[in-house]
Formats: C-alpha cells, structure tokens, sequence
C-alpha cells in the first residue's frame, strides 16, 4: 500500500499541477506583453542637448522631458507606451501597436506654436496663452471639418481683435501661424527644418469677449486631429536629436510571431521525442517539468511587466534547452550508477547527489554571461537576456528540484526498477560484486585519445584561426546598420518577389539602392539597405509608396554612426567583462588554470564565428551580439561540466605524480561526459535548426550564429580547454616536481566538506 501511495502521490501531483496550468495558461499568454517587433509599433532613441545655451541636462530636465513626450504620446491612443531615460542624455520611446507610425513619428518629432498676428506680422497672442488641452478636433455648421481652441484669458482677446478691428479695410484681419520650434530634430535632416506654417486668416470686424476660438480653413479631418494633437502637446524644454529608430510594420509583426511560435513548438516537441526515446522515465519527467517551466516562465515575465520580443522568444526556447541540459546530466549519472550494478533507488539517489554540483557551476556561469549582456545590451537584447536570466533560475527549479521530487516518487514505488525504464541495455550492466564505481565504466568513446593528440587539435585550430583573420582582413565583417550606421528597409509582399523586380522599383519611387536581399520562406521578403540616413520625410514618403504598392507598411531602421560606435564598443567590452567574471568564478570553484583554458575556448569560438561571418558575407546585427554572449554561456557551460569530472576522478585517484596519470584522467573524463556533451548540443541543435527554417528572417542570422557556435562550442571545450588545463598543469608538475592531489572542497548541497 504505501509503495502504491506513491504512484497516487505522483499522479495527483501532475493532475494538480496540470489543472492549474490548464485553467490559466490561456489568461497567461493573453496577458503576455509583445514587442513591437511581434506586434508592429515604433521606437526611437533621442539624445538631450540643451535647447539654449547654459542650460544643464539634469535629472529633472529629463523628468520633465518625459513628461511632455508622454503627454504627446496620450494623443496617439497608444495603450502602453514606454518612455525610459538611459545613461545621462537620452531618451527612448517605444510605441508598440501603434496603427498609424507615419503620423505618430511626423507628431512626436514636431513641436508647433500657435501663434495670432496682425497682418505686419507682430505676435499678439501664441501657445502659451492656450488653455492646456484646449485644442479638438470638429466640424462647423456646413460640416467642414475645424479646430477650436480654448484660451485662458477672454479679455486678452477681447483686446487683440478690439484692436484689429480698428485697423483700415484689408488690413484687419488676425492671421494664425503654426510655428515650428526647433526642440525636436533628426539627425538625419537638421538641414530640412520646417518653416511657419499658415494656417488661416480672419477678417475681425468687432470686439470678441470670448475664449472659444474657431479655426477654419481648408483642412482635411486628419490634418484637424493632427493640428489638434500637436498643440495640446507643447513645447519640450530640450532640444531632442533622433540617433536611432526602428518601424515595424503590423503584418510584419503578425508573421514574425507567427512564424517564431510554429518554429519554436516544432523544436520543442522534437527534444521531448528525443527525451522519450532516449532516457524513457526521466525523459518523460522532463517532459512535465519542461512544460512547467515554459508555463512558468511567461507566469513571471507577465508579474514583472516584462515586453517579449523576437529575440526573447529565442531566449525562451534556448532556456528550455538549457532546462534539458540539467536533466540530462541527472540522467546520465542515473545512468552510469544502474551501469555498475546499483538498484534503481541506489542509482537515482547517487545519480541526483553527483549531478549536481555540476549543474549549479554550468548555470551560474550562464547566468553570469547573461548578465553582463542586460548589463550593456540595448531594448531588444535586454529582452533576450531577461529572459535568459528568468529561464535560468527556473530551470533550476523545475529541472533540478521538481524533476527529482517526481522521479524519485515512481523510483521509490519499486514499479520501475528495471534497467529498461532508463535507457540502460542489459549488455551494459555489471555485476555488483565486480566492485566497480561509474568513474570507472568503459564509455562508447574509449578509442579516442585526446590529450595525446592535443598537438593536432591546436595546430588544426590555429591554421583555422590564421585562414580565418585571413578571410576577416580581406573580406572584413558585413557590418549591419547597428554597427556602421545607416538605413534598413523591409518589404513584405503577398508574392513571391525577385531582386531585379524590388531593385526596379526602389529606383522608380527615388530610394535607388544596390543592397537587395530577398528572404523568406515565400520569397516574399526583402531587405534594402542605405549607407546614409533617410530623413524623416524620405521615410514617411517612402513608407506612403510601398504601402500604396504593396499594400503593408515596410518596416524601417535608421541608425545613427554615434550609436553604431557605442554598440561595438559596448560589445568588447561585455565580452572582456563576461570573461574576465568566468575566470574569476572557474578560479575560485576550480583553479585559474582551468578559467584560463575556458577563456580561450570561448575566444576560439568568438573567433571562429566572425570568421564564418565575413566568409559568407552573413549581415552582423545586434543579434549577433545576443548570439555570441549565448553561445559564451553554453560553451562555458559545456567546459564547467567536463572541468567538474576533471576534478571529481582527481579527488578518487588522490594523488598523481607522473603526466601519463594525468592523461588518463583527463582522457578518462572527457570520454565520460562526451554523451551529456553531444545530446544537450544535439537537443539546443534541434531548436536552433528548426528556428532558422520555420522562423522569422528577422533571427535567421541570430540562429545561423547560435549553429555555429554550438558546434565549435562543443569542440573547443573537449579539444582546446582541456588540453589547455593539462599542458599547464604538466608544465607546473615539471617545473616544480609538484604532483596533482585531491583538494578539500565544498560540495553544492553538502554541509559537509568532502576530503
């Protein structure tokens, strides 16, 4: 009865957990805040300079910046706008599903004063005299459409027309000016600068004691509720330089979210059939606790009003891969213990106790690595590392803590003690009286001799580096607009298009451009680059022809060089921080020996991306950047776990006085985790593939970099840091006659130290 209780205990626990999955998950993912990359929207990044001289740029002014735009913004009906200060001087606003962009850039980089003149041209009345949000929108007696205002002061009109209407035939009349003040500017066009606008002029025949104005002229109902909007948002109290924006159309927005789920589902349900067939009982356990953690991942991306973007999607799927890895690590010492002869409950008990400092070290240093990218990353690539950082302590949580409180609830019913339940072949197993440990088992990867062909594997690595610093210094980097400035344009077409056919007709509208790639599963997707910057009017009327021809709205990148110089210089720099903090942390867990054979592994990797880039002319974006800080996490993840068995054959053997007994046990402990190594790769692979065929062109290079990466990943790991560490630490023992012994060290989970 009680072995039977816990099967209950087991199914009641996923019945409950499911229920309560199954009953809000539709709320959760209704809940979920998209991007505008997913949605279709607007954002621009503005640098604050003073609008007179001597004036500072302080915390208040931004403050009050803010304010103002976000008062503009309320004009637009955008639900939740998001307007954030970044560093000292800047500002970034982000209007996602917004449906007109065309007229939410014109009003948001605009700042109009309304000003009332008599006919020599001096200011009798001008915004100020404005009640605040006095300005609508209407129609007058014969329904033509009009403005009407309502001021502050009626006796101060009241004076102004008494003294027009004073004025001789002809000249009485009180002409309205729209003013446009140089508070906002672009970057791209300070030479085409708006003049006054007028407006309408009336003849004033008579003392008006009133503070309800009427503005007619020859208006459309749009230019009414856009000459409304602009008054009611005022002036800015700073000067505004746009240095980067990004527009993305709706439909752009609805096939990338598309196309990103059905890609991101595919590869998903592809690693839970692989966990099945493989691992069965854990692999079905890692089924349930994979869909908790997706479940419970938006759960918190929704508590801390987080936005998911496309590069977060990417993010999201990658932490299941990274939720995989530590289930396969348990599963694999399962594995090893049911090897030399342990009872299933004996297995899983030693299995859980030796995976787990591996875990924690591989997911600490992930952890690091997506730190340093929210640290120094821009809107987009924040979103990737937040939830990079979200899936990583939750899979912690279900991966290690759920997933054992299940299986060890149908381990210990007894009703799966067969070897068969974990993958495990009874050709394999040992008897238990043979005395044999899991350190010492043959592997499927005896035959392979690393440490003694170390030498190859440098030489073979270092031509590879020194063909691609070749390839790099002839062909150098395809630099995208986030690095070397400029403006991208993407068309979306019901048709499949051709290069010649998009190339005619960018010439035809007057935005003639070289740089034409199509894309798209459909072949209906093409992206155009400009090396200058289009100014705001060429992109308002470039947007106007292609929604007129194409029927959607392109979506439109301008970047600026200042921002295309901070990017490359943020991304050094998160690079140099991430490696220095994993050496710090190798250091202190392990030794310097093995941070120093991590960073060049990872240096290696970095390398050898670029390389492939410049080779293929691949576009560098600011995903790359994403790219290449995931890829640090997984290959210093995939180095901590071979490290980890390093170290745990190290402290059995005790004592090593020669460097052939080194070599047997860093060739022992590679062979070892070569599985662990080769199916998380394969199950991240599965994700990473189906995203570059499925999913949006807008992460097709992002996953062509994660697929390189991977793969070098993987080698650099067993090939390069391993033998880095052995050729340092033999150089050490020749040196100093010193020998290798085991350390006492504190293991994760343990409260006591293990000598």
């Amino acid at each position: 009865m009680k072995l039977k209780s816990r099967i209950f205990t087991f199914v009641l626990v996923v019945v409950v957990i499911l229920a309560a999955m199954g009953t809000t998950v539709q709320g959760v993912l209704k809940d979920v805040k998209l991007g505008l990359d997913l949605q279709g929207g607007f954002e621009v990044l503005y640098e604050v300079e003073p609008l007179k001289e001597g004036q500072k740029i302080t915390q208040d002014v931004l403050t009050d910046t803010t304010t103002a735009l976000s008062n503009r913004i309320n004009q637009f009906g955008v639900s939740e706008p998001s307007i954030q200060v970044e560093g000292e001087n800047r500002i970034r606003v982000q209007l996602a599903g917004i449906d007109d962009q065309s007229s939410a850039r014109e009003l948001l980089s605009s700042t109009a004063n309304l000003t009332f003149r008599d006919v020599n041209d001096n200011v009798l009345l001008d915004g100020t005299d404005l009640k605040e949000g006095g300005a609508k929108a209407s129609f007058d007696q014969q329904n033509r459409p009009i403005v009407t205002l309502t001021l502050k002061d009626a006796s101060k009109f009241a004076d102004v027309t008494g003294k027009i209407s004073q004025m001789p035939a002809g000249q009485n009349l009180l002409v309205v000016w729209l003013d446009f003040q140089e508070g906002v500017d672009s970057y791209a066009a300070e030479s085409q600068k708006p003049n006054p606008k007028f407006v309408s002029a009336a003849t004033v025949s008579q003392v008006l004691n009133t503070t309800d104005v009427m503005i007619s002229g020859s208006f459309t109902v749009q230019e009414t509720k856009d000459f409304a909007s602009v008054l009611n948002a005022g002036a800015l109290p700073v000067k505004l330089t746009e240095i980067y924006s990004t527009s993305v159309g709706a439909q752009f927005g609805e096939q990338a979210l598309k196309s990103t789920v059905f890609a991101s589902v595919i590869g998903v349900l592809l690693i839970f059939v692989f966990m099945l067939l493989y691992y069965r009982l854990p692999g079905f356990i890692s089924i349930i606790t994979l869909s908790v953690f997706t479940y419970l991942v938006l759960l918190v991306f929704n508590g801390i009003n987080a936005v998911l973007t496309l590069p977060g999607i990417a993010a999201l799927v990658l932490g299941i891969g990274m939720a995989v890895d530590a289930n396969i690590l348990s599963a694999e010492r399962v594995r090893e213990e049911l090897r030399v002869g342990k009872t299933a409950k004996e297995a899983f008990h030693l299995g859980m106790k030796q995976s787990l400092s591996a875990i924690v070290d591989a997911q600490l240093t992930t952890l690091l690595a997506a730190a340093v990218l929210f640290f120094f990353g821009t809107s987009s690539v924040k979103g990737f590392a937040t939830t990079l950082m979200i899936s990583i302590v939750l899979s912690f949580v279900t991966a290690v803590w759920l997933s054992r409180i299940l299986l060890g609830l149908l381990v210990k019913s007894g009703y799966f003690d067969s070897p068969f339940f974990y993958g495990v072949r009874k050709s394999k197993i040992h008897d238990a009286s043979e005395g044999l440990e899991s350190l010492d088992l043959s592997t499927n990867y005896d035959r392979f001799d690393f440490v003694h062909n170390r030498k190859k594997f440098y030489s073979f690595s270092i031509i590879i580096l020194l063909v691609g610093a070749i390839i790099l210094g002839v062909f150098k980097l395809n630099l995208g607009i986030d690095f070397s400035s400029g403006t991208r344009v993407e068309i979306l077409a019901d048709k499949s298009i051709t290069q010649e056919e998009i190339t005619e007709y960018i010439d035809k509208i007057g935005f003639p451009s070289e740089n034409v790639i199509i894309s798209g599963e459909e072949q209906n997707n093409a992206s155009i680059r400009y090396k200058e910057d289009l100014s705001q009017k060429e992109i308002l009327d470039l947007k106007a022809s292609v929604l007129k021809d194409y029927g959607h709205e392109p979506s439109v990148s301008t970047v600026s060089p200042t921002v295309g110089r901070e990017l490359v210089k943020n991304a050094i720099k998160a690079l140099a921080i991430a490696a220095l903090g994993i050496i710090i942390y190798v250091a202190f867990r392990f030794e310097w020996r093995m941070g120093i054979g991590a960073i060049i592994s990872l240096l290696h990797d970095v390398f050898f991306m670029v390389a492939i880039f410049s080779l293929f002319r691949i576009e560098v974006d600011i995903t790359f950047i994403a790219a290449i800080l995931t890829i640090v996490g997984y290959s210093i993840n995939d180095t901590i776990v071979t490290f980890d068995r390093i170290r745990e054959n190290i402290d059995r053997k005790g004592k090593i006085t020669s460097k052939e007994e080194l070599a047997d046990i860093v060739n022992k402990s590679l062979r070892q985790t070569m599985a662990r190594s080769i199916n998380t790769v394969l199950t991240v692979i599965i994700v990473v593939v189906a995203l570059l065929i499925f999913g949006a062109p807008a992460i097709s290079n992002f996953s062509i970099a994660l697929l390189v990466g991977l793969v070098t990943g993987m080698y650099s790991s067993i090939c390069i840091a391993a033998q880095i560490w052995y050729s340092l630490k033999t150089r050490e023992m020749g040196k100093k006659g010193t020998v290798v012994e085991k350390k006492e060290k504190q293991q994760w989970g343990s409260d006591e130290p293990v000598v």
